[in-house]
């Protein structure tokens, strides 16, 4: 991580994930009395001092979302199934579902004696960062992307679960089973951060070589707690936008680009100004985005950055229009132009709004 001292001589820490910062603000703010399960998500920028990688640079774009309040395993299938959603909806198809559990503090110190027994024959074998693993945090053997063979070798989380967790384990496979949810079973799946618990999963792309993980997450049940709340379950996913950019552009998808605004004005002189802010703000506060433009432009140059902004109606107001008291509505999906006078304008452009927007959802 980025740790550094300030002027003031405090050690300060630059954000490394978002699910520690997403449960403290639960806990500071007393959520809790909101009532459980409470979901969140959050967006922004990251950072981690590691070497960059394709799609893993030391700032990077992250969001996620936390399910705080339920250990029910149909708590981790809704998470599922909303990644799931999520990457269907950008038109991603080339990717695989990995889940694992790595059980609960009680049956995790079994399995990491195994572990440590084990790797304890292999650490001539094993690379320097293993070696620090191998004393610091030996279930992240599992994770190095050199000694492969050896840990694919090495014992399996689910051998040593305790009863409940192998009981909120099958549940979650035979629920998503039941789903036609498709996923994989790895057996040498861990999460990095050391407060998971239970379930964990990880999306991966087959397009992306090395670093094909796009999106993980798992249940984080001692997290609140630990950080000064109160004992309840959790579980989250994040996902790299960096690393989703990536997927996209190598499964060659476009992305429907949203509207920077509604309707854009286009008054063509200075006469026309007055009125065409007018009629903006008439818009504005009907709850339109409306762009006016404020350079009075020739009207060819207007259209095209109106097509530009995926704007759906231009309004244009020039000499002539303002002769007529009227203005010039144009449609700019289907191309269609009705002159209306300025008394009607708003309530014209409005139904024409509605029109085009009931179009576009019928044809999604």
């Amino acid at each position: 991580m980025y740790t550094f001292f300030d002027k003031g001589g405090r050690s300060l820490t630059l954000r490394p994930e978002g699910t520690a910062p997403t449960i403290r603000a639960f806990i500071e703010n007393s959520m809790i009395n909101d009532g459980l399960p409470q979901r969140f998500y959050y967006i922004g920028p990251m950072f981690r001092y590691e070497r960059p990688q394709a799609g893993r640079l030391r700032q990077f774009h992250q969001f996620g979302v936390e399910l705080i309040g339920s250990a029910e395993p149909f708590a981790d299938v809704e998470v599922i199934q909303l990644a799931k959603s999520f990457l269907s909806s950008l038109g991603l198809s080339s990717y695989k579902i990995y889940l694992n559990s790595i059980g609960c503090p009680k049956c995790r110190t079994e399995y990491k004696n195994a572990l440590k027994e084990y790797y304890s024959q292999h650490y001539e074998e094993i690379c320097e960062d293993c070696k620090r693993r191998f004393e610091l945090n030996v279930l992240r053997l599992l994770d190095c992307k050199k000694d492969i063979e050896i840990a694919q070798r090495a014992p399996k989380t689910v051998e040593y679960l305790c009863n409940d967790c192998r009981e909120h384990y099958e549940k979650l496979k035979s629920i998503l089973r039941s789903l036609n949810m498709p996923f994989e079973e790895d057996g040498n799946l861990v999460r990095g951060l050391d407060y998971y618990t239970r379930t964990v999963f990880e999306v991966k792309h087959d397009l992306l070589g090395a670093q094909s993980a796009i999106l993980a997450g798992g249940r984080y049940d001692g997290l609140c707690k630990e950080l000064g709340g109160p004992d309840l379950p959790a579980l989250g996913f994040a996902a790299g936008i960096e690393r989703l950019i990536l997927a996209v552009k190598s499964e060659q998808l476009q992305i429907p680009q949203d509207s920077y605004c509604d309707i854009y004005v286009a008054p063509l002189d200075e006469q026309a100004v007055v009125k065409a802010l007018e009629i903006s703000d008439s818009l504005r506060k009907c709850g339109l985005s409306v762009i006016i433009d404020v350079n009075l432009r020739p009207i060819k140059i207007q259209l095209k950055r109106a097509n530009k902004l995926n704007a759906a109606i231009a309004v244009i107001i020039g000499e002539d229009e303002l002769l007529k008291k009227a203005v010039q509505v144009k449609n700019l999906l289907d191309q269609t132009q009705s002159e209306v006078e300025f008394g009607y304008a708003v309530d014209y452009i409005l139904d024409v709004l509605k029109a085009v927007r009931t179009r576009n959802f019928e044809h999604t």
